[in-house]
């Protein structure tokens, strides 16, 4: 315990479980399991044929192309590795040129794509009971991110692995909730920062300094330029 606090790996610095060549911290889950729960833990891939394809294919994914494959040629890779059919892409409207990118890359590998956006159904906010004055723009159609009708569509379109581009936080999380196929990410939306979030963690302690106070960030008083994304 610290501060009240049980520690955790959010708390080491050390990662020795990567390779067994430093010490480990006193409070390692990894030292803290009982028995041979770590080794069990194993017969969870063992035991479900799909599961350990996904982490064989993952694991030699990483091996055959450390620091040399993109994200976007790693997702590929997986697809073919895992013997997937179509993929489907739930992307944020405001990605769509990324998304037509990806699309005419995988199909290049002879890949299925079949993509749906975000504002599908053009159904407006206040539909589900978004106040008016809490759109972008106030007083005019704004259609609402629709994760569970893009989860929907790819379902029934039959596809074999889901990819997100660029979803809202939350919107992203119904999306991963009702989607019957695997889901991974190729770009994780951070408006502020290009989509790039890791940004705001390695300038934690100079830019982003507010990123360790206690307050979350107060709503700006004016409304972003460009709502699309």
């Amino acid at each position: 315990m610290s501060d009240g606090r049980t520690l955790s790996c959010a708390d080491c610095t050390v990662g020795n479980c990567a390779s067994l060549d430093r010490e480990f911290p006193g409070f390692c889950l990894t030292t803290g399991l009982d028995g041979d729960a770590a080794l069990g833990s194993a017969n969870c891939y063992i035991n479900n044929p799909e599961d350990r394809r996904m982490a064989v294919t993952a694991a030699g994914i990483e091996g055959d192309y450390y620091g040399l494959a993109t994200r976007a040629e790693e997702i590929m890779l997986f697809a073919v590795g895992m013997d997937y059919k179509k993929i489907g892409v739930a992307t944020c409207f405001g990605l769509l040129g990324e998304c037509n990118i990806f699309s005419r890359a995988a199909r290049a590998k002879g890949i299925d794509i079949y993509g749906v956006a975000c504002k599908v159904g053009a159904v407006d906010k206040t539909a589900i009971g978004i106040p008016d004055e809490r759109k972008i723009r106030p007083g005019s159609h704004e259609s609402m991110c629709n994760p569970i009708l893009q989860a929907e569509i790819l379902n029934r379109e039959g596809t074999d692995f889901n990819v997100i581009i660029g979803l809202c936080v939350g919107h992203d999380t119904l999306f991963i909730k009702h989607s019957k196929a695997p889901v991974t990410y190729l770009v994780v939306k951070d408006r502020v920062l290009c989509h790039n979030p890791a940004a705001a963690l390695y300038n934690a302690n100079s830019y982003y300094k507010r990123l360790l106070s206690p307050n979350l960030p107060s709503p700006h008083a004016g409304k972003a330029q460009d709502p699309k994304a």
